[in-house]
């Protein structure tokens, strides 16, 4: 009826959290479905995906005289040593000092 109280309906409107609860909910949504079309591996940064098992990390000892250069290009002699060196120090923890001392053990990346 036109005329009666009940037939103007006032809009919903959503608090603040509200909106937050919707904006969460949906981009739930959004990653599950993304997660069932490429794969559970595809988050989890798996190797094994896409390029077949990964080879173990191996490690080297530094030997006197020896650089993280030099040990960066025996490690992936065909590859750009600047990146497998920059690689080297993000895996050792090494920071912005590529300095390594005879005896150390540093870690080589897989692959």
């Amino acid at each position: 009826m036109p005329g009666s109280p009940h037939s103007d309906h006032v809009p919903i409107r959503l608090t603040r959290r509200g909106r937050a609860v919707v904006v969460a909910f949906a981009a739930a949504v959004t990653l599950a479905a993304l997660w069932a079309t490429v794969g559970p591996g595809a988050f989890a940064g798996s190797r094994e995906s896409r390029h077949g098992p990964s080879r173990p990390a191996r490690t080297v000892v530094v030997e006197p005289g020896e650089t993280l250069w030099d040990i960066a290009s025996a490690a992936d002699p065909g590859g750009d040593p600047r990146r497998a060196v920059q690689r080297i120090m993000d895996l050792n923890g090494l920071g912005g000092d590529p300095t390594v001392h005879p005896g150390q053990e540093i870690r080589l990346p897989a692959g």
